[in-house]
Protein backbone atom coordinates (compact mmCIF):
# COMPACT_ATOMS: atom_id res chain seq x y z
CA UNK A 1 0.00 0.00 0.00
CA UNK A 2 1.40 3.39 -0.99
CA UNK A 3 1.90 6.11 1.60
CA UNK A 4 1.42 9.85 1.27
CA UNK A 5 4.24 11.57 -0.59
CA UNK A 6 6.72 13.34 1.69
CA UNK A 7 6.02 16.99 2.27
CA UNK A 8 8.06 19.62 4.01
CA UNK A 9 6.89 22.81 5.62
CA UNK A 10 7.65 25.96 3.71
CA UNK A 11 10.49 27.73 5.53
CA UNK A 12 9.70 30.48 8.02
CA UNK A 13 11.96 32.86 9.93
CA UNK A 14 14.34 31.15 12.33
CA UNK A 15 13.02 31.02 15.88
CA UNK A 16 9.49 32.08 14.91
CA UNK A 17 6.82 31.00 17.37
CA UNK A 18 3.97 28.77 16.27
CA UNK A 19 0.84 29.86 18.18
CA UNK A 20 -2.45 28.12 17.38
CA UNK A 21 -3.83 28.72 13.91
CA UNK A 22 -7.58 28.42 13.34
CA UNK A 23 -9.20 28.42 9.92
CA UNK A 24 -12.91 29.17 9.55
CA UNK A 25 -14.69 28.33 6.30
CA UNK A 26 -18.32 28.36 7.41
CA UNK A 27 -20.03 31.65 6.56
CA UNK A 28 -16.82 33.04 5.10
CA UNK A 29 -13.05 32.71 5.13
CA UNK A 30 -11.22 33.74 8.29
CA UNK A 31 -7.76 32.76 9.48
CA UNK A 32 -6.66 33.62 13.00
CA UNK A 33 -3.43 33.14 14.93
CA UNK A 34 -4.39 33.05 18.59
CA UNK A 35 -6.93 35.91 18.60
CA UNK A 36 -5.33 37.92 15.82
CA UNK A 37 -6.59 37.77 12.22
CA UNK A 38 -4.08 36.73 9.56
CA UNK A 39 -4.93 38.65 6.36
CA UNK A 40 -4.38 36.86 3.07
CA UNK A 41 -5.00 37.89 -0.55
CA UNK A 42 -7.90 36.11 -2.22
CA UNK A 43 -5.65 33.88 -4.34
CA UNK A 44 -3.91 32.67 -1.17
CA UNK A 45 -7.26 32.13 0.55
CA UNK A 46 -8.37 29.92 -2.31
CA UNK A 47 -5.25 27.78 -2.05
CA UNK A 48 -5.62 27.43 1.73
CA UNK A 49 -9.35 26.61 1.52
CA UNK A 50 -8.81 24.04 -1.24
CA UNK A 51 -6.08 22.26 0.72
CA UNK A 52 -8.18 22.37 3.90
CA UNK A 53 -11.18 20.75 2.24
CA UNK A 54 -9.13 18.05 0.54
CA UNK A 55 -7.27 17.18 3.74
CA UNK A 56 -4.38 15.28 2.12
CA UNK A 57 -1.24 15.96 0.06
CA UNK A 58 -2.11 17.07 -3.47
CA UNK A 59 0.06 17.48 -6.52
CA UNK A 60 0.91 21.05 -7.36
CA UNK A 61 -0.37 20.45 -10.89
CA UNK A 62 -3.77 19.33 -9.60
CA UNK A 63 -4.14 22.32 -7.30
CA UNK A 64 -3.08 24.78 -9.97
CA UNK A 65 -5.28 23.20 -12.64
CA UNK A 66 -8.35 23.20 -10.38
CA UNK A 67 -8.00 26.72 -9.03
CA UNK A 68 -7.01 28.36 -12.33
CA UNK A 69 -9.07 26.54 -14.92
CA UNK A 70 -9.19 29.34 -17.45
CA UNK A 71 -5.45 29.72 -18.13
CA UNK A 72 -2.72 27.55 -19.59
CA UNK A 73 -0.86 25.06 -17.42
CA UNK A 74 2.32 27.12 -17.23
CA UNK A 75 0.35 30.18 -16.11
CA UNK A 76 -1.69 28.27 -13.53
CA UNK A 77 1.46 26.76 -12.04
CA UNK A 78 3.00 30.23 -11.93
CA UNK A 79 -0.09 31.55 -10.15
CA UNK A 80 0.22 28.79 -7.57
CA UNK A 81 3.91 29.51 -7.00
CA UNK A 82 3.08 33.17 -6.49
CA UNK A 83 0.32 32.35 -4.01
CA UNK A 84 2.60 30.01 -2.05
CA UNK A 85 5.30 32.69 -1.94
CA UNK A 86 2.81 35.18 -0.51
CA UNK A 87 1.64 32.64 2.04
CA UNK A 88 5.24 32.05 3.09
CA UNK A 89 5.73 35.79 3.63
CA UNK A 90 3.18 35.71 6.44
CA UNK A 91 5.72 33.84 8.54
CA UNK A 92 3.20 31.31 9.85
CA UNK A 93 3.19 27.54 9.19
CA UNK A 94 0.24 27.29 6.81
CA UNK A 95 1.45 24.94 4.08
CA UNK A 96 3.68 21.87 3.98
CA UNK A 97 5.29 21.39 0.59
CA UNK A 98 7.63 19.27 -1.47
CA UNK A 99 8.70 19.88 -5.06
CA UNK A 100 5.66 17.95 -6.28
CA UNK A 101 3.03 18.02 -3.50
CA UNK A 102 1.46 20.45 -1.06
CA UNK A 103 -0.93 20.13 1.86
CA UNK A 104 -2.34 22.26 4.64
CA UNK A 105 -0.07 22.24 7.67
CA UNK A 106 -1.20 20.08 10.56
CA UNK A 107 -0.67 23.14 12.77
CA UNK A 108 -3.91 24.58 11.38
CA UNK A 109 -7.25 23.57 12.90
CA UNK A 110 -10.18 23.78 10.50
CA UNK A 111 -13.79 24.29 11.56
CA UNK A 112 -15.01 21.95 8.79
CA UNK A 113 -12.86 19.13 10.20
CA UNK A 114 -14.41 19.63 13.63
CA UNK A 115 -17.89 19.68 12.12
CA UNK A 116 -17.33 16.47 10.16
CA UNK A 117 -15.82 14.71 13.19
CA UNK A 118 -18.81 15.67 15.35
CA UNK A 119 -21.21 14.50 12.65
CA UNK A 120 -19.56 11.10 12.43
CA UNK A 121 -19.67 10.77 16.22
CA UNK A 122 -23.41 11.46 16.18
CA UNK A 123 -23.93 8.93 13.41
CA UNK A 124 -21.70 6.32 15.02
CA UNK A 125 -23.12 6.16 18.54
CA UNK A 126 -26.39 4.93 19.98
CA UNK A 127 -26.40 7.38 22.88
CA UNK A 128 -27.59 10.89 22.17
CA UNK A 129 -25.29 13.71 23.23
CA UNK A 130 -26.96 17.09 22.91
CA UNK A 131 -23.66 18.98 22.82
CA UNK A 132 -22.29 16.83 19.99
CA UNK A 133 -25.56 16.99 18.09
CA UNK A 134 -25.58 20.78 18.38
CA UNK A 135 -21.94 20.95 17.24
CA UNK A 136 -22.52 18.58 14.33
CA UNK A 137 -25.45 20.64 13.14
CA UNK A 138 -23.79 24.04 13.38
CA UNK A 139 -25.58 26.35 10.96
CA UNK A 140 -23.63 28.07 8.25
CA UNK A 141 -22.78 27.72 4.58
CA UNK A 142 -19.39 26.83 3.23
CA UNK A 143 -17.78 29.99 1.80
CA UNK A 144 -21.12 31.43 0.64
CA UNK A 145 -19.60 34.35 -1.29
CA UNK A 146 -17.38 32.13 -3.43
CA UNK A 147 -18.61 30.76 -6.76
CA UNK A 148 -15.87 28.24 -7.59
CA UNK A 149 -17.12 25.05 -9.24
CA UNK A 150 -14.96 22.85 -7.01
CA UNK A 151 -16.91 24.06 -3.97
CA UNK A 152 -20.27 22.69 -5.13
CA UNK A 153 -19.65 19.01 -4.22
CA UNK A 154 -18.06 20.09 -0.95
CA UNK A 155 -21.15 22.08 -0.02
CA UNK A 156 -23.40 19.15 -0.89
CA UNK A 157 -21.25 16.72 1.11
CA UNK A 158 -21.53 18.91 4.21
CA UNK A 159 -25.24 19.44 3.68
CA UNK A 160 -25.89 15.71 3.48
CA UNK A 161 -23.74 14.98 6.53
CA UNK A 162 -25.61 17.59 8.54
CA UNK A 163 -28.99 16.25 7.43
CA UNK A 164 -28.07 12.67 8.31
CA UNK A 165 -26.82 13.75 11.74
CA UNK A 166 -29.96 15.75 12.47
CA UNK A 167 -32.20 12.91 11.35
CA UNK A 168 -30.28 10.28 13.33
CA UNK A 169 -30.21 12.51 16.40
CA UNK A 170 -33.92 13.28 16.13
CA UNK A 171 -34.78 9.59 15.85
CA UNK A 172 -32.81 8.80 19.01
CA UNK A 173 -34.43 11.71 20.83
CA UNK A 174 -37.83 10.39 19.82
CA UNK A 175 -36.96 6.87 20.95
CA UNK A 176 -35.92 8.24 24.34
CA UNK A 177 -39.26 10.00 24.77
CA UNK A 178 -38.06 13.50 23.96
CA UNK A 179 -40.47 14.31 21.16
CA UNK A 180 -40.26 18.14 21.51
CA UNK A 181 -36.46 18.07 21.14
CA UNK A 182 -36.80 15.72 18.16
CA UNK A 183 -39.24 18.13 16.52
CA UNK A 184 -36.83 21.03 17.01
CA UNK A 185 -34.01 19.09 15.33
CA UNK A 186 -36.25 18.03 12.45
CA UNK A 187 -37.46 21.56 11.77
CA UNK A 188 -33.83 22.67 11.53
CA UNK A 189 -33.13 19.88 9.04
CA UNK A 190 -36.20 20.71 6.96
CA UNK A 191 -34.92 24.23 6.41
CA UNK A 192 -32.04 22.64 4.48
CA UNK A 193 -34.16 20.10 2.61
CA UNK A 194 -37.91 20.77 2.73
CA UNK A 195 -38.75 17.83 0.43
CA UNK A 196 -36.83 15.11 2.28
CA UNK A 197 -39.55 12.55 2.97
CA UNK A 198 -37.75 10.67 5.73
CA UNK A 199 -37.64 13.89 7.76
CA UNK A 200 -41.35 14.49 7.29
CA UNK A 201 -42.20 10.91 8.29
CA UNK A 202 -40.18 11.30 11.47
CA UNK A 203 -41.77 14.69 12.19
CA UNK A 204 -45.26 13.23 11.83
CA UNK A 205 -44.32 10.37 14.15
CA UNK A 206 -43.03 12.86 16.71
CA UNK A 207 -46.31 14.78 16.65
CA UNK A 208 -48.21 11.51 17.09
CA UNK A 209 -46.02 10.57 20.07
CA UNK A 210 -46.99 13.92 21.62
CA UNK A 211 -50.65 13.11 20.96
CA UNK A 212 -51.02 15.87 18.40
CA UNK A 213 -52.89 14.03 15.67
CA UNK A 214 -54.21 17.25 14.15
CA UNK A 215 -50.67 18.65 13.83
CA UNK A 216 -49.50 15.36 12.31
CA UNK A 217 -52.22 15.52 9.65
CA UNK A 218 -51.49 19.19 8.98
CA UNK A 219 -47.80 18.35 8.39
CA UNK A 220 -48.75 15.48 6.09
CA UNK A 221 -51.08 17.62 4.00
CA UNK A 222 -48.54 20.46 3.78
CA UNK A 223 -45.89 18.02 2.59
CA UNK A 224 -48.24 16.41 0.08
CA UNK A 225 -49.18 19.82 -1.34
CA UNK A 226 -45.56 20.97 -1.62
CA UNK A 227 -44.52 17.70 -3.26
CA UNK A 228 -47.34 17.96 -5.79
CA UNK A 229 -46.59 21.59 -6.59
CA UNK A 230 -42.81 21.14 -6.82
CA UNK A 231 -42.41 17.70 -8.39
CA UNK A 232 -45.89 16.70 -9.49
CA UNK A 233 -45.82 13.41 -7.57
CA UNK A 234 -47.70 12.02 -4.56
CA UNK A 235 -46.11 10.92 -1.27
CA UNK A 236 -44.79 7.37 -1.10
CA UNK A 237 -46.76 4.46 0.31
CA UNK A 238 -44.51 4.55 3.40
CA UNK A 239 -45.52 8.15 4.05
CA UNK A 240 -49.22 7.40 3.54
CA UNK A 241 -48.96 4.49 5.95
CA UNK A 242 -47.78 6.78 8.77
CA UNK A 243 -51.09 8.67 8.77
CA UNK A 244 -53.33 6.21 6.92
CA UNK A 245 -55.42 5.30 9.93
CA UNK A 246 -55.89 8.89 10.98
CA UNK A 247 -56.97 10.03 7.53
CA UNK A 248 -59.43 7.15 7.23
CA UNK A 249 -60.91 8.00 10.60
CA UNK A 250 -61.47 11.59 9.51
Amino acid sequence: MSSDPPVHRLPRPFGAATPPLALTLLDGFELRRSDEPVPLPLACQRVIAFLALRGRPLTRLHVAGTLWLDVREARSCGNLRSALWRIRQRGVPLVDASTTHIRLSRDVSVDIDLLVASTHRVLGTEAICEAELAEACTPGELLPDWYDEWLKPERERLRQLRLHALEAGAERLLESGRAPDAIDALLVALRDDPLRESLHRLLIRAHLVEGNATEAIRCYRAYRGRLSTTLGIPPSARMDAVVGGLLAAR
